[in-house]
């Protein structure tokens, strides 16, 4: 047996309470323990075939957050799934993940169940309120509790994220955040030390189906108290900042713009003197927007800029931000930045260029299954890109200007335009497409799409964006159309997208 904080303070404070959810709904240690466990039991019972994948389609609820951690302890890889996709945008993840076992909530079953037509795969419903109901009961009957034993595998997360070709890449969480260990010892060795695990209760208002968002997993099993919204509500925050005494979340620069915006008096009204450590990720902060926020809650701010692929690849604090405002930090280790021109050649000190990292212990970044996408990513063996442009100063914090990659980053979400380009030139009517971001007041950035239709068409905006919807997750829809007499194309044929984010207003 291995001493796993979560079982530890379930056995000194059963009755304490570990896990929340919007109103009354609140889990002890006891609970949270005694159905992890047996879940977990259940899980590593069960033919997930070799990759001992098991998806997760639900929205934020307490269980969500037990369904990863299950499989975390029951030697499965979970998959994190937008609850936003389409049944054939979840039927390509089935297919590349090979998972055998999924969980849904009443929202995503439906979709869930039509991926999964005609596939050896068993889906389970969740609970939305509480941690246990009919159909998980069902499922766990028959199952003690876990025996956790050192040596036991941990296999990271598969997490899919677009790319240039349109199509969702698998990878699987870095080294960098979840060890470099295969094993319970050394995963709860490298969460352990994380930062936030010393601090109190913690506050989950991003999806659970990214990468930051799911931290509350790793820090629940290492004994922290989770508190879940089910949906960002910028009050309601501020509202469960004050009533359960906060100490840590991770956010979006879209949360602080959403509760920067509440009345003052609104604000003022929520004690938020708990709170010691708040990271941000997600796309740029504005300038001012940061500052007003060290303003309001003090410097408990953090920045960890990075990718799914990599883990985090630079990072400031408080203190350093406000001595070099706009920057996202200096490198963190293993990673060292460098500025590079268009040829790959290092550029000195102070100069704009592409931004690349080398991974000095030789990995870089892996898309799984995918060589080729992963050579791309590298410049030279664990020399890597995430696509964007910037600057290093005198004093080694990278600055990031602009964006060489087509990706456009909303409301901390990302998306990758080729998926909706793709299935805009579908349409009958539509002779050429390209999708562009364009800045944002509130998301950072919202995606436009430029269309250009065959002589003659009638077809409406209305129509198109329909279309689009029909195939793709809303969130993944231009959130705007204008037509144009031509895509402008260079002699490769490839769209100058940086022109025309500087041309389309």
């Amino acid at each position: 047996m291995i001493a796993v904080p979560l079982l530890e303070r379930a056995a000194a404070e059963p009755d304490g309470w570990a896990l929340r959810g919007d109103g009354d709904d609140v889990s002890t240690w006891a609970q949270v323990a005694e159905a992890v466990t047996r879940l977990a039991a259940a899980i590593q019972s069960y033919d997930l075939g070799p990759g001992r994948r098991v998806l997760v389609v639900a929205h934020n609820h307490p269980a969500t957050v037990v369904a990863h951690a299950a499989a975390l302890l029951g030697e499965a890889s979970s998959v994190p799934v937008n609850f936003h996709l389409t049944a054939g945008e979840i039927e390509y993840i089935v297919g590349e993940s090979g998972a055998r076992l999924a969980f849904v909530d009443a929202a995503t079953e439906a979709a869930t169940r039509e991926a999964v037509a005609g596939r050896n795969v068993t889906v389970v419903r969740l609970p939305e309120a509480g941690i246990v109901g009919a159909d998980l009961d069902a499922f766990v009957d028959g199952h003690d509790p876990i025996a956790l034993h050192a040596a036991q595998r941990v296999i990271p997360n598969l997490l899919f994220t677009s790319g240039t070709t349109g199509r969702p890449k698998a990878v699987q969480l870095p080294p960098k955040t979840i060890g470099d260990s295969p094993d319970l010892t050394g995963f709860l060795a490298h969460a352990g030390s994380h930062r936030l695990v010393s601090l109190g209760a913690h506050l989950v208002v991003g999806p659970l189906y990214h990468n930051g968002p799911l931290t509350a997993v790793r820090l629940l099993v290492c004994g922290v108290p989770v508190v879940v919204c089910g949906r960002f509500d910028a009050e309601g925050a501020l509202a469960a900042i004050a009533v359960h005494r906060i100490e840590s979340s991770i956010m979006v620069p879209t949360h602080f713009v959403r509760m920067l915006a509440l009345a003052p008096e609104v604000r003022t009204r929520h004690d938020v003197s708990s709170l010691r450590s708040v990271a941000h990720t997600g796309g740029a902060c504005p300038v001012d927007v940061k500052r007003a926020m060290i303003d309001w809650w003090g410097p408990v701010l953090s920045e960890s800029y990075g990718g799914t692929e990599s883990g985090t690849v630079c990072s400031i604090n408080s203190t350093d931000w406000l001595a070099h405002p706009g920057s996202v930090g200096r490198a963190a280790a293993p990673f060292e930045a460098l500025v590079l021109d268009e040829s790959g050649n290092e550029l000195p000190v102070g100069s704009e260029g592409r931004l690349y990292f080398r991974d000095t212990t030789g990995r870089g970044i892996v898309y799984e299954g995918d060589p080729d996408k992963t050579a791309d990513a590298h410049i030279a063996p664990g020399v890597f890109t995430l696509g964007e442009i910037g600057r290093i100063d005198d004093d080694g914090f990278v600055y990031i200007t602009d964006r060489f990659s087509d990706m456009v980053v909303s409301g901390g979400v990302n998306i990758y335009p080729a998926e909706a380009e793709q299935v805009l030139v579908r349409h009958p009517d539509v002779v050429d497409a390209a999708c562009i971001g364009v800045p944002d007041a509130e998301m950072g950035e919202r995606m436009i799409g430029l269309v250009q239709l065959r002589p003659g068409a009638d077809t409406r905006p209305e129509a198109l964006l329909a279309w689009c919807r029909a195939d793709l997750a809303g969130y993944k829809c231009p959130k705007e159309l204008r037509f144009v007499a031509e895509v402008p194309r260079n002699p490769m044929g490839k769209i100058d997208k940086k022109t025309l984010r500087q041309t389309v207003t």
